[in-house]
């Protein structure tokens, strides 16, 4: 209800700049307008949709607590983030814990009362109800008619998972035992190369999902104690770009005798992975000189068992998945599983196996105010829609987590970078931020300078207890871990305080660099602190972060599991490619068929 002029003119104002809830075309009526309406929410009656065998709940923007969210982020604006902690009870309140991993969020722009009242909005929006029709099988992915269960994948074999009334668990579980066996046969060296050698080194070819997230584990393990034993003598590397400089860098130093080569894809048909796949053959090919050879070094991650086996894989060597499996959410399948067993071995993937179920667990059962996920996914959708932050940095303070913020951009923006709910009808609202990141301290030297000076971007700051790699040299006053991590403290509460004016002149700042010296602070970020990096801590937090994926997704009710975003780019690369091949062969007649600018662009390249 809006009490007068002024009022209306402050809720204008924070829907444009701080919520960016809906779209100006809904505040074209006239003051008058909405003064004879006062009795009415500005909000459109909240609807159910209906999507195959799913209904859909209320969006973000039908939902009633947006109205006072919006009021609260107003408000919010005029509190500095020094005032909001010194209230100890609300820092508490916002302090949350699931097993060893600790959430602070009390340096996020809120307090209590919008806490609760985020809260409401994801009971309004019905979380709970979407993440269990997600975790037992509904086909929550509409646009493709498909269920959505990368949380099978990690599932016990006593579980029972139905799709169109088939437990998929079973065959879940076979694939792992393929896996398994396969992987210790190649590390034992009972499976050989052509020339009867071990093969020791593994080079994996897939792009988006089918890499992003396999190389974050295994980057992420390749300095923790039990993993480096495990791998010890043995190399994994990654190939994805088609560009041919990434062949060269992934092929550098390895040896076609001793190679053993991964292709992820699951048609068998990705343009960029299959050229990879090929050029990669043909190095074998050059050096081995049998097409027998094929067999013996390649295999496979695809459900196209016939393109395999043209190519020259043995069927047996072939290891599928479900398209209830999304390629950014593939990690757990063998998309990620396969390559990292055999670097590291199953012992070490079973705990990250374990690792994400915990936190699937935790997810599915743990309440709305103590669930790590759904709280992520709600302080997301608060700074983006209410507080109008379109950024959100990644901050992990373990170097082994350097490949954490690439994966979780594609999760993220992949999944929520949408313009339509679920069912069709355009956003009056912006869903998903500009995810970026790097490992601390070197970020510290690269764009912390913006974060405290320049615009403001919520920050997430990842830490451990524990260092995969302790050191402590004599005569320092601390440990390298330590030296780190003080950094993780400092950071945050740099960002939250700032330095003052007054602070500055009490140390004798000369006035003419005071301005240049001040911090504002009030700049809103949270703390994730686990106890070590271990293989069931990555697990755990890649399950966090694809499940808070899931809630911002909910909340904004659109679908975080299709992806139609990336098609156009790829038919028109096609086109390309065909003239491409034409005009080398001095056939250049299709130039035409492009804009005209891009006619230009194309022929100073093939002039070059």
């Amino acid at each position: 209800k809006f009490r007068s002029a002024y009022t209306i003119r402050v809720f204008m104002v924070t829907s444009f700049s701080s919520g960016k809830l809906f779209s100006r075309l809904q505040f074209t009526s006239s003051l008058s307008l909405l003064l004879s309406r006062r009795s009415a929410s500005l909000y459109p009656t909240p609807r159910k949709f209906e999507n195959k065998k799913l209904t859909r709940t209320m969006s973000l923007a039908e939902a009633p607590s947006a109205n006072a969210l919006i009021a609260h982020a107003e408000r919010m604006k005029h509190v500095h983030l020094a005032t909001l902690m010194q209230d100890e009870s609300r820092n508490e309140a916002l302090f949350v814990k699931c097993g060893d991993i600790v959430m602070d969020f009390c340096r996020e722009k809120m307090d209590t009362e919008v806490f609760t009242t985020l809260l409401k909005l994801a009971v309004e929006t019905d979380v709970a109800g979407k993440i269990k029709a997600q975790l037992s099988g509904k086909k929550i992915n509409s646009t493709e008619g498909r269920a959505v269960l990368h949380t099978a994948l990690r599932a016990p074999a006593d579980t029972v998972v139905e799709v169109d009334g088939k437990n998929v668990i079973p065959d879940v579980h076979t694939v792992l035992n393929r896996m398994k066996r396969f992987a210790e046969s190649v590390r034992r060296g009972d499976i050989v190369g052509h020339t009867g050698k071990v093969m020791k080194d593994v080079v994996c070819i897939g792009i988006g999902g089918s890499y992003l997230g396999p190389e974050f584990v295994f980057e992420a393990l390749r300095t923790e104690e039990e993993a480096v034993a495990a791998a010890s003598g043995r190399r994994l590397r990654f190939l994805a770009n088609v560009d041919p400089i990434d062949v060269k860098r992934a092929l550098e130093g390895l040896m076609p005798e001793t190679t053993l080569v991964v292709i992820v894809s699951k048609t068998f048909t990705t343009a960029e992975t299959m050229m990879n796949a090929r050029t990669v053959k043909a190095w074998l090919l050059q050096s081995l000189r049998s097409e027998a050879a094929v067999s013996k070094h390649m295999v496979a991650v695809s459900t196209n068992i016939h393109a395999t086996s043209e190519f020259g894989v043995n069927p047996d060597h072939v290891f599928g998945f479900w398209d209830w499996v999304g390629g950014r959410f593939s990690v757990c399948s063998a998309v990620g599983i396969l390559p990292l067993a055999l670097q590291y071995g199953w012992g070490i993937v079973q705990k990250f196996l374990d690792g994400c179920h915990f936190m699937d667990q935790h997810y599915a059962t743990a309440p709305l105010d103590a669930n790590l996920p759904v709280l992520l996914g709600l302080i997301s959708v608060w700074n983006a829609n209410f507080m109008g932050y379109s950024c959100n940095a990644l901050l992990p303070y373990c170097q082994s987590l350097l490949k954490f913020a690439p994966h979780i951009q594609q999760v993220a923006m992949e999944s929520n970078g949408k313009r339509v709910t679920i069912d069709g009808q355009v956003l009056s609202y912006e869903a998903e931020q500009i995810f970026f990141g790097e490992p601390g301290t070197n970020g510290q030297h690269s764009f912390y300078q913006l974060l405290h000076q320049g615009r403001v971007v919520p920050c997430e700051f990842i830490g451990f207890a524990q260092s995969q790699n302790p050191v402590h040299l004599t005569g320092e006053a601390v440990s390298n871990h330590d030296e780190l991590m003080a950094n993780f403290f400092a950071q945050p509460d740099a960002l939250a305080f700032g330095k003052s004016r007054e602070e500055l002149e009490k140390a004798n700042v000369p006035a003419s660099l005071i301005p240049h010296k001040e911090f504002p602070g009030d700049r809103p970020s949270l703390s994730i602190l686990m106890p070590k990096c271990t293989a069931f801590a990555v697990g755990s937090l890649l399950a966090l972060y694809e499940h808070r994926v899931a809630v911002q997704g909910f909340l904004w009710n659109v679908n975080s599991f299709d992806q139609w975003g990336v098609e156009l780019g790829k038919v028109l690369a096609k086109e390309v490619r065909n003239f491409f091949g034409a005009a080398r062969k001095g056939d250049g007649r299709m130039l035409g068929a492009f804009h005209p600018a891009t006619q230009r662009l194309l022929q100073t390249y093939m002039d070059m």
